[in-house]
């Protein structure tokens, strides 16, 4: 393979990357208490306003891995409407893009009064994303590629992400469409005749029940779809994080999610044989509760036959919760219920 197919074989490995991951990435992130980030609907949902930070890092021995950091607050105004805010911002190799979403929700209450949660929630992000491309230095060559241009492509564009939660007691299931609007973005034209889909679409579902074990002790298993619908990828999480009370203001939790894709790459080994692999991540988290503030960690670890680097991917959340109200719903629902 000569250098300048090398190059194209990178920029188009490039925009399906960028394409799976349009808007802000969905990792492991919502399992540090943090499922606004992923679902619009809970924007205000929980009984206090919630700040949350995150840092993530892919494969410290790898220059320009990917990494991510965003800022999200999300807090309730009135009985029924909640707000939120997003900014964050995404680098995976040449690519990056940053991003705002505002966010509005509206929780309709069933329940008898405020003791027996039964709440369905409808919420709508609009957001604000600046792409670009560094293509500086792709093609030193005596004779250039025209394909490939020697510049920073960019390029801004607004879409729409809109989902519905409900959460019954222990019980809670989630859905929502992201890239909702068709966008032509032109951050991958070259100037040639073919041009990136206008389709963005993503669908993530996501569904858990929490139960008591003893006094202190709290399982929460839970799955998570999503799917891609141009290029229809398609991956799945099975979750399990476990809660221990250490009193009436610390909770210690941990877990062990597992990620995998549900349609295969292929590859040749040893230049013979053709292979598939499905990508499948292992990611153990641990993090704690105390008072108003929150700490938690996160490792994923990539288990295929080839992989770009053995390091791991490694992310931070902090937060901080504030404006508690003091009615408490009678269940074991901490996405709701903030100590």
């Amino acid at each position: 393979m000569n250098l300048k197919t090398y190059y194209v074989l990178v920029l188009v490995l490039f925009s399906k990357i960028v394409f799976s991951q349009e808007g802000v990435p969905i990792y492991a992130d919502y399992l540090s208490d943090n499922l606004y980030l992923v679902h619009p609907a809970m924007a205000g949902a929980a009984n206090a306003n919630k700040i949350r930070l995150t840092a993530r890092k892919q494969w410290f021995d790898v220059d320009n891995a990917p990494n991510t950091q965003s800022a999200n607050v999300n807090f309730r105004i009135g009985e029924k409407t909640g707000l939120g805010g997003i900014i964050y911002q995404d680098e995976n190799g040449r690519f990056s893009q940053t991003g705002v979403y505002v966010s509005f929700a509206y929780h309709l209450l069933f329940s008898r009064d405020r003791t027996d949660l039964n709440m369905l929630s409808f919420g709508v992000s609009g957001g604000f994303i600046q792409s670009n491309l560094d293509l500086v230095g792709l093609d030193d060559f005596a004779d250039p590629d025209p394909v490939i241009l020697d510049r920073v492509q960019k390029d801004a564009y607004y879409n729409v992400d809109v989902g519905v939660s409900y959460n019954f007691l222990e019980w809670y299931a989630h859905f929502t469409v992201k890239n909702l609007l068709p966008t032509t973005r032109d951050t991958f034209n070259n100037g040639t005749p073919i041009q990136e889909s206008n389709n963005q679409r993503r669908y993530v579902f996501s569904f858990g029940y929490l139960f008591g074990v003893g006094n202190s002790w709290s399982l929460e298993p839970s799955m998570m779809y999503q799917a891609t619908e141009q290029t229809q990828e398609s991956s799945v999480d099975g979750n399990m994080k476990v809660y221990r009370d250490l009193g009436e203001v610390t909770t210690l939790w941990g877990g062990l999610s597992y990620r995998r894709s549900l349609d295969g790459a292929q590859f040749t080994q040893d230049g013979v044989a053709v292979k598939t692999q499905n990508l499948q991540y292992f990611t153990p988290f641990l993090g704690v509760n105390y008072k108003n503030w929150m700490v938690g960690y996160t490792y994923s670890y990539q288990s295929n036959d080839v992989v770009l680097s053995d390091g791991g991917f490694h992310q931070i959340t902090l937060g901080y919760d504030f404006g508690k109200r003091k009615e408490r719903w009678n269940c074991k629902c901490p996405a709701i219920n903030v100590k």
